[in-house]
């Protein structure tokens, strides 16, 4: 991995942790989760109009991943909706690197050397001690299943993008398409589950979600691209650093507890950023 898409990915991993702390924030999670799908999409609209239209062989792979971002949005804005950031997101985020890791080697191929494989395991630790307090403090236990779900869309999405984009040869195309078919599916099933409820109103709706949009929009694009350049276990590990911003985030601006236990888990996640670059 060079030093442009090391920096690249951190820079992607803050807007990661941005728009999640702007969906958490937001007067309604789902209104604001549907304004976001929907900008996405507009966006995905504007870019795709000025690419090639995808080969045949690309289409299978951009509706996997649309189905699979669709599911992600939806487990992890029911699980907002029962917990806090500083605890959903490291759990949305902490054991996908862990899948992201085993399919790649396994089933893909993927070359992780000894040091790059290290640090993804103890960046993934770091990030699981952090959220451990699940358990121990007392808050809502019906985010679990949510915030599982989300990390196995995670992992899922991220397997199938790398791959996708790799087929597509163009990172740039891949991502405009995969957020008009996410934005149609995230739509019509949330109506489903929802009904009119689901549908956003409210000027501070519509700014969260649409802040939040250009944030997760410019973060998944450059993580894309990356994957295209280095190994998709390691890109997605590094990505994990957005549980530091998101802590921070949660610390300065929502004045959640900076505990022991927290610092020591930031350590670790430090830990295997720095091994990742071993």
């Amino acid at each position: 991995m060079s030093l442009t898409v090391f920096l690249s990915v951190l820079a992607a991993a803050l807007l990661h942790a941005t728009w999640n702390a702007l969906v958490r924030v937001g007067a309604s999670r789902v209104g604001t989760m549907m304004v976001l799908s929907g900008v996405q999409g507009l966006i995905g609209v504007a870019v795709a109009a000025t690419q090639p239209v995808p080969a045949a062989a690309v289409w299978p792979w951009l509706l996997a991943s649309g189905a699979i971002h669709s599911a992600y949005k939806i487990f992890l804005t029911f699980a907002y909706e029962h917990g806090d950031l500083s605890r959903v997101y490291p759990l949305a985020r902490g054991t996908a690197p862990m899948i992201t890791l085993l399919v790649g080697a396994i089933w893909l191929g993927e070359v992780v050397v000894v040091a790059e494989a290290a640090g993804i395991l103890v960046l993934g630790f770091g990030i699981l001690l952090l959220a451990r307090g699940v358990w121990t403090s007392g808050e809502s236990r019906r985010m679990l299943p949510f915030a599982f779900g989300s990390a196995c869309a995670t992992a899922g999405y991220t397997l199938v993008d790398g791959l996708g984009a790799r087929v597509a040869e163009n990172a740039t195309v891949f991502v405009g398409w995969l957020f008009v078919i996410d934005g149609v599916i995230f739509a019509a099933a949330m109506l489903a589950l929802r009904g009119r409820s689901s549908l956003p109103s409210g000027r501070r709706v519509w700014a969260m979600g649409s802040l939040a949009a250009a944030a997760s929009y410019g973060s998944y694009a450059v993580a894309v691209w990356a994957m295209t350049l280095a190994p998709i276990a390691l890109v997605a590990a590094l990505r994990e650093t957005s549980i530091l911003f998101a802590v921070l985030i949660g610390w300065l601006l929502f004045r959640e507890r900076m505990t022991r236990a927290k610092a020591v888990s930031v350590g670790l996640i430090a830990a295997g950023v720095i091994l990742t670059r071993i």
